[in-house]
């Protein structure tokens, strides 16, 4: 059985974890660091060792109590079930300030994923290469999408224009969509999801933050 059917059940929360352990044991390989205990990587990722162990344990992968996880054999595992076998290609609805950001953050970080393109409605903006990706105009997106086998759109457009936007993508043939937008938009089942709402996030840290100052009043 492949890695795909193996862990196709897997909890999101988890997928969502492993990515995060992945980045943390990256970042621990490149500071000479040969293994890691549950504990070690539940400090890095603020969750409790049971939580880090249940998730391995998902994984069919287990340490040892002497030396816990082998560092190079988990990323290759985390790889193994998160990556795909071929390059996976991204466009980027919208280069404003949020889009030059996520295209100067991202590209390069994954081998098997790849930012190839970007459209945007400014006319000094389309033709212009941002970090390597070119930038189309709307009009064009079934076209490109198609030339280059682009399977996921991230929309950091503005709010009102977020359902159009992902309308288009859907109508190209996108499979994956990531919306930074406040606005909450409406996609087929054989389309994935993902949304991110930015201020919800913010006003959930105020909320904790609140309830902290609270707290020290008493």
């Amino acid at each position: 059985m492949d890695a795909i059917h193996a862990f196709e059940h897997l909890p999101h929360k988890t997928i969502e974890r492993l990515s995060q352990y992945r980045r943390a044991l990256l970042i621990c390989l490149e500071e000479g660091k040969s293994h890691i205990f549950s504990h070690e990587i539940a400090r890095i990722q603020h969750i409790t060792p049971v939580q880090v162990r249940r998730d391995l344990m998902l994984i069919g992968y287990s340490g040892t109590l002497r030396k816990g996880y082998n560092i190079e054999q988990l990323i290759e595992l985390i790889g193994e079930i998160i990556d795909s076998e071929e390059m996976i290609k991204v466009a980027v609805m919208g280069l404003g300030d949020l889009g030059h950001a996520i295209l100067n953050y991202f590209n390069g970080k994954r081998s098997k994923l790849s930012i190839v393109a970007g459209f945007d409605v400014n006319p000094k903006k389309i033709g212009t290469v941002f970090n390597g990706v070119p930038c189309y105009p709307v009009e064009q997106i079934q076209e490109i999408i198609n030339r280059e086998n682009i399977s996921i759109g991230i929309i950091t457009v503005p709010a009102k224009q977020a359902p159009v936007t992902a309308g288009r993508l859907i109508k190209a043939g996108i499979k994956g969509i990531l919306n930074y937008t406040p606005t909450p938009i409406q996609v087929p089942e054989d389309v994935y999801l993902e949304e991110y709402d930015m201020i919800t996030t913010l006003e959930k840290l105020a909320f904790y933050v609140k309830l902290a100052n609270d707290k020290n009043k008493l």
